[in-house]
Order: structure tokens, then sequence, then C-alpha cells
């Protein structure tokens, strides 16, 4: 989701991550799931409209767009056109499973990058059973391809077991540092997980209460027993966010490129929750007001994870 303080209310538990010889940030538990107070508080939500053609609708303005938080509707206060810059981090699997598809992952990211807005701002973390940033120390971001894809073939060595949901949730905290009201991951992964501290209920719940969407392209090598493409997709889809499964490497560049389309097609609509003191998760369903609107196809997360008031003890019902 979501959260981000209007007016700097917004109260974070468990944020922080373990440090440890794989973790990026150091801090609190990794098992915490983050919280968050729903006190003036933005909820962001980043939204692509297509036609029933499967074509996206450029060009909305804000009183298109209807949106309802548990069936309520909202006052939306902060919105940005299509193709606004974001924040963006491309995370790829350096474990043993993705050795023969390496080479062609590295250059399917670079075209990644070629096809963003030139604006965006990237960072490259690779995990294996280690998570490292790729970019060289004292570069936070950068928005030149081949930049990254230096960075990337220095850092992608094709060995080892896979933290993957360790990764996305360095991931979501390095995203913190960027400058963008809009942050994206782009996760590169056959979706197996067998050396994270964090389990994939507890990075589902972090995706829930971040304002972080999730694309994933799966690249699955079909001996692996340890693939899971069922969890990335999920995650995907509950940040609202794409999945794609290539049916080989070769296409995974194809699906980068569809994943930056998608990106710089997404419009960003804001509110502050009119419902303020229940705990819970909380569903959100976006409409659109617009010509020929029968057949609009509308994407956004499907809800998020909210905690009450701060000093309030109300539970989630």
């Amino acid at each position: 989701m979501v959260m981000r303080k209007a007016r700097l209310v917004l109260a974070v538990v468990g944020m922080a991550l373990c440090l440890t010889t794989n973790r990026l940030v150091p801090g609190a538990a990794a098992q915490d799931a983050p919280v968050f107070t729903t006190e003036s508080s933005l909820v962001v939500l980043h939204v692509t409209v297509k036609d029933k053609q499967g074509r996206y609708i450029g060009g909305l303005a804000r009183d298109a767009f209807d949106i309802f938080e548990d069936g309520r509707p909202q006052t939306v206060s902060f919105f940005t056109t299509e193709d606004a810059p974001v924040t963006v981090g491309v995370l790829i699997d350096s474990s043993g499973s993705m050795y023969a598809n390496r080479d062609l992952v590295v250059t399917a990211a670079t075209t990644f990058v070629e096809r963003s807005n030139p604006k965006d701002e990237v960072f490259g973390l690779t995990f294996n059973e280690t998570v490292l940033p790729a970019l060289p120390a004292g570069t936070r971001f950068t928005s030149d391809a081949h930049v990254l894809r230096q960075a990337l073939a220095e850092t992608i060595k094709a060995r080892g077991r896979t933290a993957l949901y360790d990764a996305i949730a360095d991931g979501i905290e390095y995203l913190a540092d960027g400058q963008y009201e809009r942050k994206v991951l782009v996760v590169v992964s056959d979706g197996g997980d067998n050396a994270s501290e964090t389990t994939y209920e507890q990075i589902l719940d972090k995706v829930r209460a971040s304002n972080v969407v999730i694309h994933a392209v799966g690249v699955v090598d079909p001996i692996d027993p340890e693939s899971n493409l069922k969890h990335l997709r999920q995650l995907a889809e509950a940040s609202g966010g794409t999945a794609f499964r290539p049916g080989d490497a070769h296409q995974v560049r194809e699906a980068l490129e569809r994943v930056a389309l998608d990106i710089r097609s997404a419009y960003t609509v804001g509110y502050a929750p009119a419902d303020t003191t229940t705990a819970g998760f909380r569903h959100i369903r976006a409409g659109v007001r617009a010509p020929n609107a029968k057949g609009i196809v509308v994407r956004t997360r499907a809800g998020y994870m909210a905690a009450p008031p701060h000093g309030s003890h109300a539970h989630a019902e």
C-alpha cells in the first residue's frame, strides 16, 4: 500500500531488518512485520487502466477516478498522471538455478532500464543465500542502463541457494531512500526460496503494509523442484503488480519490456482514509468514469494492512 504520512504521524513497528551476514539493513528482528497507523495518512495507489483490447488508457484526469475502501467512497487528494518517474529496484536471482540464464537476464535488465522513464532512479540487488547491492559502493541509484548492466554482470554469480523473501524485504527497505512517491520492485527469479530468514507469510504482510508495487518475471528451471511461481505471483498481485512466466529465457527481455510499459502507464492516486480507527486489512477498489467505460479494466492493489492510531487499543475485527 501505501502509507505515506501527510504530517509525519506515520508509526512503523518492525520496519528495520535483522543485521546478519546476508542482510542489508540493520535494526530489529526480520520476523516483525511493519505496522502503520492510519492517522492523518495518505494511502498511495498505483492504478493502471486498459480498454477491452488490453491497451493502456492515458490522459485521464483526477476526477475520472473513484476509490472505495471497504466499500466506502474516498476523496482523492493526491494525483499524478501516467509516466511519472519512479524509484525502482531490480532484484535478480543469482542462485545456482539461474546459471544457464545469467547472461540473458543481465541483457533483459538492461533493456528494461532503456525502456523506462529516463528520470527514474534505479538500483539493483542480486541474491543467492546472500543479498548484495549491485551498484558500486557510494552509488545508491542510477538512470544509466549500461552502469546497471556492468554492475549486475559483476555481481551475479549463479551459484548457491536462494533467499528470495529476504531480498524482497531488503528491496523494500532500500526503496525508502528513493526520492519519488512511486516505488517499484522488479523481481526476476524462479520463485523458490530455501535460504531466507523471512517467511512467505512475513514478506506478504510486509508487502501489504508498504507502498511498493512488485512486478515478477518467473524464470523456471524445469528440473528444479524448488521453483515456486505461485508465491511470486501472489506477492505481485497483492501489491497491484503483474507477473509473467516467459516460455523460455529468451522471452525474459520481452516480459521486462512489458513491465517497463506498465510502470510508465500507471497513474498515482492518493487519499486520506476516512476510517482512522479500525485495524486490520482494508479492501480497496478503484473505478474509472470515462466515455465508453464499458469493458475498461482497472488494476491496483486489493488492499493494505492498517493498525489503529497511535495510543489506541483497538483490535482488528
